[in-house]
């Protein structure tokens, strides 16, 4: 069972908001260009790059879908008490 992840997201306010940027995804839109111009998350300088985390570091729901999703796919949206995330997860250990 992995106990660590690294991914990147892309955080905003509003469900509407997180469906657009996953379509977007889905038709081939770069994931850190995307995070850059629309999360509202810090990371956003970084493309929505969020390193490596343990389990536990993160909130319920985010972890959740981190450490039962799929590699590299676009997750989402996943709700928070931040707002919703679109997750994409680039590798679990």
């Amino acid at each position: 069972m992995a106990r660590t992840a690294a991914a990147m997201h892309i955080l905003v306010k509003t469900e509407k908001q997180a469906l657009e940027l996953l379509k977007q995804l889905e038709k081939g839109s770069d994931f850190s260009l995307l995070a850059k111009k629309y999360s509202i998350c810090p990371s956003k300088r970084r493309g929505g790059d969020l390193g490596e985390f343990r389990k536990g570091d993160m909130v319920a729901s985010f972890e959740k879908a981190v450490f039962s999703g799929d590699l590299l796919k676009p997750i989402g949206p996943v709700k928070t008490r931040f707002g919703f995330h679109i997750i994409k997860v680039l590798y679990r250990s």
